[in-house]
């Protein structure tokens, strides 16, 4: 008998402050639970506009603790009110001027689980991401949740495979990727390299995008979140391009393994070979 999981993504549009923001995508969570959703993300730095647009340190105050935070209380509640577990991508204060992009993993039943920080940062025109934050440090983690192992990788980590296969080599069965994407080049990656990294790692992959055009740039958001399953396949089409969405879809676990024992990839690795990989 198949196991199916119901997960959601979330897909939002800027509304103006942080105090609306966390309350449209609370709002959001709330409805994709009455679909039976038990699993959710958000996008990426969800609770502002994509700020990284400009360099300006007045975005430093949308930094906070992870999780002693009031968003990662807050969404603790929410996810035990709901019992859905709950990926929530964050900007993160360690401690003064040491700040990052993260995500906190939160369970079921309200547990605060974990977090990822962003390992890739880019540092060009409209994503001046350096300026913002310092690179993850954590790792890979996996966190073992209600619906099973789950990882997360954030928008421009997605251009580098060895974290994807570090997750997969985890045991994570579904990877979320919380973005903030615009057009041009990048749209036609984003039809492509999350269905490749769900082939190449065998587990569901969630690719979250948000969705307008804000008031710091030109950068044309363009929604499409979906789901890809371990075939490379969209798991019942993607969202809207332009308008807020909440994306719920039923991941059947079980392809997993009878992807994996057609094609072995995991068997057939050779990390003995890979060594100049990993070398500056």
């Amino acid at each position: 008998m198949s196991e199916i999981v119901r997960a959601a993504l979330i897909q939002a549009s800027w509304t103006g402050d942080k105090s609306t923001m966390i309350e449209s995508n609370v709002a959001m969570a709330r409805e994709a639970a009455s679909a039976g959703a038990q699993v959710a993300c958000f996008q990426e730095l969800f609770y502002g506009p994509y700020f990284c647009q400009v360099q300006d340190s007045q975005f430093f105050s949308y930094t906070e603790g992870i999780p002693d935070g009031e968003t990662t209380r807050l969404m603790c509640e929410v996810a035990a009110e709901t019992g859905m577990v709950l990926v929530v991508p964050m900007y993160e204060e360690e401690q003064p001027g040491v700040y990052y992009n993260t995500a906190a993993v939160i369970d079921a039943d309200g547990r605060y689980l974990g977090k990822y920080r962003k390992h890739h940062l880019p540092q060009v025109k409209g994503f001046w991401e350096k300026y913002y934050f310092r690179p993850g440090n954590l790792g890979y983690p996996v966190f073992q949740t209600a619906v099973g192992p789950i990882g997360v990788y954030i928008c421009y980590d997605r251009h580098f495979p060895e974290g994807w296969r570090a997750l997969g080599l985890g045991g994570a069965r579904i990877v979320f990727n919380p973005s903030a994407t615009s057009r041009g080049l990048s749209s036609y990656l984003w039809q492509l390299e999350q269905p490749a990294a769900a082939v190449a790692n065998e587990f569901f992959v969630g690719a979250i995008n948000r969705v307008g055009t804000e008031p710091l740039g030109d950068n044309d958001f363009y929604g499409t979140t979906y789901f890809a399953d371990p075939r490379g396949q969209i798991v019942g089409g993607a969202a809207s391009d332009t308008k807020d969405e909440v994306v719920v879809r039923d991941l059947d676990m079980e392809m997993i393994t009878e992807v994996r024992q057609l094609w072995q990839f995991y068997r057939d690795r050779r990390p003995e070979s890979y060594g100049q990989l990993v070398e500056p």
